[in-house]
C-alpha cells in the first residue's frame, strides 16, 4: 500500500465518521424535537387585541421589485402594524459590505432605522441575522459595521446578546405590542444545520384575522398554524414569508435546511401536502417568498389559491 493510497483511506475514514457523527446528532435531535412539540402545552394568548392598517415591506429577498434595489438570498422585511414598526430578520450581506444591501434598499424605499421599534428575529441562521460573522458570534446585525439600535427591542429565538438593542429570548409564545404576537419558538433538527428554533410573527387585523409572517418556515407551515389555531380563537387571514420549498430549480437547498435524511430531500409532494392543509382555512392572503422556495413550488401555490397568492419582491408592501 503505497503513501497515495494510506492518504486517501484516512480522509474517507474520516469523512465516514463525520457522517456517521451526523447521522447520529439527526436522530437524536429529531426525536427531541418531536417530544417538545407533543408535549408543549400553552396557554391561549388572551386580550391580543387588533391593528387597523397592516404593511409588509419586503427590503431584504430573492427578487426585487424594481431596478436599482438589491437582491440576495437572506430575508428581512418591514412590518407596519398601526403605530408599530417591526424589522423582521436582518438579511444576508454576504460580503459585509458597508452600508449593506439592507441598509441601502432601506435608504431608497425611504426607511430610516429611527422608524423601527423592535427587531424581531425568527431564527439564528445566517441568511436572517446579517451574514455567518453575526451566525457565529449568535448576534445579528444590520451591516458590515454596528448599526446603533439603543432603545430598541430585539425579540430572539434563542440565546443572543446583541451591542446595543434590549434584547429579550421569547421561549413560549408572548404578545409583544398590541395585536402583535410572537407564536414561539417551534424547535426542528436539520441534518446539516443542526438544532434550528424559529418564531413567527402573528398579527390580527380588525374585520380580518391573523396573518402569519413566517422566516423560513423550518418547522412546517402545517405546525406554524396548528400552534396559531392552539393559541388564538381567530381564523388565520393570510400568510407571508418563506416556506422552505426548494423542490426543482434549488439543488443545494433540497437537502440542506429540511428535516429529511440527505437521501430523502424535499420533493413536490411535500409542497402538495402543505397546501392541501393549508386549503382547510380558505386564505385569502398567500404571499410566497422565493427565499428558499423555487419557481415549481411558488406556482404550485399560485395555482392553489389564486385569488389570493401574491410574490414576495423586495421594494413591494403588501398592504390589508
Amino acid at each position: 500500500m503505497n503513501l497515495l493510497t494510506e492518504i486517501l483511506i484516512f480522509i474517507l475514514s474520516g469523512l465516514g465518521l463525520l457522517f456517521i457523527a451526523l447521522c447520529m446528532r439527526f436522530y437524536l435531535g429529531r426525536r427531541r424535537a418531536e417530544q417538545i412539540w407533543a408535549a408543549a402545552r400553552f396557554p391561549k394568548l388572551e386580550n391580543l387585541g387588533t391593528v387597523k392598517q397592516l404593511s409588509v415591506l419586503p427590503l431584504i429577498d430573492d427578487l426585487t421589485a424594481k431596478d436599482g434595489l438589491s437582491a440576495e438570498s437572506g430575508v428581512s422585511y418591514l412590518v407596519r402594524a398601526d403605530d408599530t414598526t417591526i424589522l423582521f430578520d436582518a438579511g444576508l450581506n454576504q460580503a459585509g459590505e458597508h452600508p449593506s444591501p439592507l441598509l441601502r434598499n432601506m435608504e431608497k424605499l425611504g426607511v430610516s432605522v429611527d422608524q423601527i421599534d423592535m427587531v424581531f428575529i425568527s431564527h439564528l441562521h445566517l441568511d436572517h441575522v446579517g451574514g455567518m460573522r453575526y451566525q457565529s458570534k449568535r448576534t445579528f446585525g444590520l451591516s458590515g459595521e454596528v448599526v446603533n439600535l439603543v432603545g430598541k427591542r430585539a425579540f430572539l429565538p434563542t440565546e443572543m446578546t446583541h451591542p446595543s438593542a434590549s434584547v429579550e429570548v421569547v421561549t413560549a409564545p408572548r404578545i409583544i405590542a398590541p395585536g402583535i404576537a410572537s407564536l414561539g419558538v417551534i424547535p426542528r433538527q436539520l441534518f446539516f444545520f443542526g438544532w434550528t428554533l424559529e418564531q413567527s410573527l402573528a398579527i390580527n387585523v380588525e374585520g380580518k384575522g391573523l396573518v402569519l409572517v413566517i422566516g423560513c418556515g423550518h418547522p412546517t407551515v402545517q405546525r406554524i398554524v396548528e400552534r396559531a389555531k392552539q393559541l388564538f380563537n381567530l381564523p388565520i387571514y393570510g400568510i407571508i414569508g418563506g416556506l422552505h420549498f426548494p423542490v426543482a430549480d434549488k439543488p443545494v437547498q433540497r437537502y440542506v435546511g429540511t428535516d429529511n435524511w440527505p437521501w430523502n430531500p424535499a420533493d413536490k409532494q411535500s409542497v402538495e401536502s402543505a397546501i392541501a392543509a393549508l386549503k382547510v382555512n380558505q386564505l385569502r392572503l398567500m404571499a410566497l417568498s422565493p427565499h428558499d422556495s423555487c419557481t415549481w413550488s411558488r406556482a404550485a401555490f399560485q395555482q392553489a389559491f389564486p385569488g389570493a397568492y401574491r410574490d414576495v419582491r423586495v421594494g413591494e408592501a403588501i398592504e390589508l
